[in-house]
């Protein structure tokens, strides 16, 4: 386990494949950890050095008090790529992972050459649904509304499967103030003017029943950098990278290999 001390918070970091690879950076989703990327890592070329971390307020980094700011979390993994001493790298962010991708590309261009937006948006919602969620997690917890989320992640298929129940647990385990914490930074984020100012290869994927981040969310904000690459992942909802491990890696090696990182 590595821990990384960033003053206001402490993030844990895993860092995995060939220690003086091409670096790739991946940032998870709102309440999941950074297992979220585990059925895909061994299906990578070889010749990438992973890092992985889990945000503020998830998995086994600290809880500062929230509410958090995007640029806080950005600033975050801003810290640790300085820390590990990684520059030109390929980013990877899924959901909320996605938005701290854009702008960790918009504030440190030596630090992204390439970028891959999952399943997210340059605007995720509403302040008012964000809001209402943040007040709903503080009221009761996430347990109440866990089976919603589960809807929004995942296929039909998938949730009938007993898989279901490890990817709900996390959900349900992540701190809920961590969660709010995050909520509230997508609540305030609008990335769609930064985002249209890219100019780096990037890439969406998307899946095609995702009820948090529709196709076309994922399309939109992607057509904002010119030269852009988009994909659907079919049969898969907000975690395409669980439902099509084997889908996801064979789009993102593809990427990987035609920005030449590998």
């Amino acid at each position: 386990m590595n821990i990384v001390d960033l003053g206001d918070v402490r993030l844990h970091y895993r860092v995995d494949g060939d220690l003086d690879g091409a670096p790739v950076v991946f940032a998870n989703s709102l309440g999941t950890d950074l297992r979220l990327w585990d059925q895909v890592l061994p299906l990578l070329p070889s010749g990438l050095k992973i890092i992985r971390y889990d945000k503020r307020g998830h998995g086994l980094s600290s809880l500062p008090p929230g509410p958090y700011k995007m640029g806080q979390l950005v600033t975050d993994v801003e810290k640790l790529m300085d820390h590990l001493g990684v520059a030109d790298a390929l980013f990877v962010g899924l959901s909320i992972g996605g938005m701290i991708a854009q702008g960790i590309a918009v504030k440190r261009p030596d630090l992204v050459r390439a970028v891959v937006l999952s399943n997210t948006g340059a605007k995720i919602g509403t302040k008012d649904m964000w809001d209402d969620r943040v007040a709903a997690v503080k009221a009761s917890g996430i347990e109440p509304m866990a089976d919603a989320v589960m809807e929004r992640w995942f296929s039909p298929a998938f949730r009938a499967s007993p898989e279901l129940e490890a990817w709900r647990n996390m959900l349900v385990r992540q701190p809920a103030e961590g969660y709010a914490g995050c909520s509230a930074a997508i609540s305030g984020t609008d990335f769609y003017t930064p985002t249209s100012g890219l100019r780096i290869p990037a890439l969406g994927i998307a899946g095609d029943v995702d009820g948090s981040t529709p196709p076309d969310l994922v399309r939109e904000t992607i057509d904002l950098i010119p030269g852009s690459k988009f994909e659907i992942i079919r049969g898969t909802g907000h975690l395409p990278c669980v439902e099509a491990p084997e889908r996801y890696a064979e789009i993102l090696t593809a990427f990987i290999k035609g920005t030449g990182h590998v």
